[in-house]
């Protein structure tokens, strides 16, 4: 058991530079968060709802987490800060990231998919602030959800999301990542629009200034004839 928690603890270490020890871990609001709700999913299994919940509360409570007693937790959770809201019927993998304010919600019932209304995580996933998880979809091993991307459909496994709605940005992790991406979020090429897009954009932007210069040189042209067209009829 102490092998087991030293062997989270060192998970976290290893995503986040901030700690200096295990011990300054263990006061981390997710951590909290994650071993009560261990005791209110095992309420929760053995039907005891009301203790469930209380726990549940009492967690979110004090932590800024909420995280339903039905919700199926693997290994090495990270839930770096808080804020954070976990629905009934999520699923999470192992050694899975999720930052402040996000949300793993459900929709409605009717939606064809019966008792399953929220998303499930696979191992690796990294979640970044603010997203928003949303139904009962598949986020796939080792993808990347950034900041504030709304994300309403399955995910492919290894893919990187960003925007609202979420876009994959159609890069693999392993092509300019292999380890840990802070936030989910990538910040530098290859995820933002290539030199070959840029250029493309500036010579249309130069095309489209000589065009309005050509303009403007056959505006002033035609107001000038026009202008000695009538003082030839006055002098006239």
């Amino acid at each position: 058991m102490v092998h087991n928690l030293f062997e989270y603890l060192d998970s976290i270490r290893a995503r986040d530079p901030a700690p200096r020890s295990r011990w300054e871990v263990l006061l981390y609001p997710g951590v909290l968060a994650l071993g009560l709700h261990r005791v209110s999913h095992w309420l929760y299994g053995g039907g005891l709802y009301f203790a469930a919940r209380l726990v549940n509360h009492t967690s979110r409570w004090m932590t800024g987490i909420d995280i339903h007693p039905g919700a199926v937790i693997g290994r090495h959770l990270f839930i770096d800060h808080g804020f954070v809201t976990i629905g009934e019927t999520a699923e999470i993998g192992d050694n899975v990231t999720i930052y402040p304010c996000v949300t793993l919600g459900g929709t409605n019932p009717t939606n064809g998919v019966a008792g399953k209304r929220h998303p499930t995580l696979r191992n690796d996933v990294i979640v970044g602030s603010g997203a928003q998880i949303l139904g009962p979809i598949v986020v796939g091993e080792r993808a990347r959800i950034g900041a504030n991307a709304v994300v309403t459909d399955d995910v492919p496994e290894g893919a990187t999301m960003v925007g609202f709605k979420a876009r994959s940005t159609l890069v693999p992790v392993e092509e300019w990542l292999r380890e840990f991406v802070p936030y989910g979020t990538p910040c530098k090429e290859p995820c933002e629009p290539g030199p070959n897009r840029v250029e493309e954009l500036e010579q249309q932007l130069a095309d489209l200034k000589a065009e309005l210069e050509l303009l403007r040189t056959m505006v002033d042209r035609a107001e000038t004839e026009v202008g000695e067209l009538r003082h030839g009829e006055a002098g006239g």
